[in-house]
């Protein structure tokens, strides 16, 4: 008869004792170690429900509003100013204002061309000239509404008080203005697209074709490594220094290509100036262009090894294998990376000031070499004003920067999510 193997030994008591305490200790350091992940999202929770609050506190509310003028006052055979005829409109512009102001507005377009609403427009702003003389928050506005109206009938009688929201449909569509009642953010909002477009245009093919050669092509050499590190250290440089590297390159020593002088698009070249659409976007793609690489090459090194050596072992070159598996298998983690970084660009400041965004601008870009302003720079410009009623629509700007942020992420998760279906 053969000799059957006895079954394993129970542990020992000694033994017993020796893991039971290891194995509560390990509980709880994973109950406190959860607890710790939990208190971190609540604060991140809370600190982002204050921002909300804040922003949304001062972008709506009550308003005091004072006219020099009482439209009343403008009638015309009893009709109301609101309902008169351009004809009549334009003959009360005309009378109030100084024939050097009509002047510019029949140079800017005649008159006859005007729209009705472009010139009721032009006689609220230039004749009734309607001020705002105190605002008061979306808080106290719900909360002590009573109170607010009683003070506000003592202190300004002549004034109209309404609950007034600083995001409106014609705070889109109107450039910007030295009033913040007529003061519109049109000429940041295309200024910021136009800044986003160029930089996407240039840092993502830029960024992953560096991410293809670093990591399909190279080997393991000193130069290469000194290569990444450099590239994983200029991920986080200040972004103001982009932004000096920005002004020396493309404002002074690139600047007839960037004013659009080079192409005959400034007609006197002695005028021609670098700090347009084109500079801005080339120095925030130095910005974000570490960000898109080392992303792309995490996403190009997470696909595995044994789909390049099937492609390879078919027949396949390189290139071919490269374009067909690779980066198609890549794309969703290589938009992701590019997601982050045109977040990063969207709400750049410090680099924009230095290569010479406008902060005051009323005219739309058209086109590269245009100047411009970004919505940043434009919350920025409204904040460091005295009235308090620029700090009001400097909320609304905030939540127009933050739709447009979403939008574009947005816009990219999507795109993300259609490639990750075909894989």
């Amino acid at each position: 008869m053969f000799n059957k193997r006895k079954p394993s030994q129970v542990p020992h008591d000694a033994e017993k004792d020796a893991f039971q305490p290891h194995l509560h200790s390990r509980h709880r350091a994973g109950r406190v170690w959860l607890l710790v992940f939990q208190v971190s999202t609540l604060i991140g929770i809370v600190a982002l429900s204050a921002l909300l609050y804040n922003v949304a506190n001062a972008a709506f509310g009550y308003a005091a509003i004072e006219n020099k003028v009482d439209p009343a006052s403008l009638s015309i055979n009893g009709i109301p100013l609101e309902q008169l005829h351009p004809l009549d409109l334009t003959y009360i512009l005309q009378e109030h204002v100084s024939e050097g102001l009509f002047r510019k507005f029949a140079r800017e377009k005649p008159m006859e061309e005007y729209s009705r609403e472009e010139i009721y427009d032009l006689v609220m702003r230039w004749v009734v000239q309607p001020q705002v003389v105190e605002t008061w928050t979306l808080f106290d506005s719900l909360a002590h509404r009573d109170e607010i109206m009683r003070q506000a009938a003592e202190k300004y009688p002549q004034a109209r008080i309404f609950f007034r929201s600083w995001l409106t449909s014609q705070f889109l569509t109107t450039p910007q203005s030295s009033k913040p009642e007529f003061a519109g953010v049109r000429t940041a909002i295309l200024g910021s697209l136009w800044t986003i477009l160029i930089t996407l245009l240039f840092a993502f093919p830029v960024g992953v074709g560096a991410a293809i050669y670093l990591e399909e092509y190279t080997i393991d050499t000193p130069l290469n490594r000194i290569i990444q590190t450099n590239i994983n250290n200029l991920a986080g440089v200040p972004s103001i220094i982009y932004g000096i590297l920005g002004l020396a390159i493309f404002v002074r020593l690139l600047e007839p290509l960037t004013s659009g002088a080079l192409f005959g698009y400034v007609k006197d070249a002695t005028t021609a100036n670098g700090r347009t659409i084109l500079s801005a976007g080339l120095t925030l793609g130095l910005l974000i262009l570490p960000l898109i690489i080392i992303n792309a090459q995490e996403a190009i090194r997470a696909v595995p090894g044994s789909l390049r050596q099937a492609s390879l072992g078919l027949g396949a070159t390189r290139w071919q294998t490269i374009w067909h598996h690779v980066l198609p298998s890549a794309l969703p983690g290589i938009l992701t990376g590019a997601i982050l970084a045109v977040s990063r660009a969207v709400g750049e400041t410090a680099p924009l000031v230095v290569v010479g965004a406008s902060t005051f601008i009323t005219f739309d870009p058209d086109g590269p070499f245009s100047k411009f302003t970004t919505l940043p720079i434009q919350i920025y410009q409204w904040t460091a004003r005295p009235q308090a009623e620029f700090r009001n629509i400097a909320a609304a700007a905030i939540l127009v920067l933050l739709a447009l942020l979403l939008t574009l992420n947005a816009s990219a998760v999507l795109l993300r999510n259609r490639f990750s279906r075909r894989l």
